[in-house]
């Protein structure tokens, strides 16, 4: 057997994988739930490991509930919350503090300022995005509300939206 594709689709609420055959049909699917946090009102976060596990847990069940092997897998197509933002430990690997959901408002008051002072027209001429809580530069500025020792750390990066950067 082989010409399979698994989708993997890790949302706000749930990790799903589903693999389909070659008439795209379902041969296979796993659900999982994640933990959402809400430390303060307007406040949004996830476990950034509970969300890799919660995939790869997906994945491996998919894969059993079809009978196949990993390498009966032809491709592989991922959809992700793209808007959450995760500080993590280039060296480990490992997440510094929970992730902060797209959802999150903490930084709304500071977006809202930047308009007042008028930055919004800039904003967006330099990077073409809205001034909005939602996106994961400003979630970014949410991290001052995380420990100081994530904050402090060498060889920071942060992902979001599919990219990285060193801190």
């Amino acid at each position: 057997m082989s010409g399979y594709i698994l989708s993997i689709d890790q949302g706000t609420t749930s990790s799903r994988a589903i693999i389909f055959d070659s008439d795209m049909k379902t041969a296979g699917s796993a659900q999982a739930e994640i933990t959402q946090y809400y430390p303060q009102p307007g406040w949004v976060e996830h476990d950034a490991a509970e969300i890799w596990q919660s995939v790869v847990d997906t994945v491996r069940r998919a894969i059993a509930d079809t009978g196949l092997d990993a390498a009966d897998i032809a491709a592989i197509g991922i959809t992700n919350q793209r808007e959450t933002a995760v500080v993590w430990d280039r060296r480990s690997g490992k997440p510094l503090h929970r992730a902060i959901v797209w959802q999150d408002r903490r930084t709304a008051e500071m977006c809202e300022s930047l308009k007042a002072d008028g930055y919004e027209k800039l904003f967006s001429a330099k990077t073409g995005l809205l001034l909005d809580p939602i996106s994961p530069e400003r979630s970014c500025a949410g991290c001052s509300t995380m420990s100081m020792a994530c904050v402090r750390r060498p060889r920071l990066a942060m992902s979001a939206s599919g990219r990285s950067t060193a801190g």
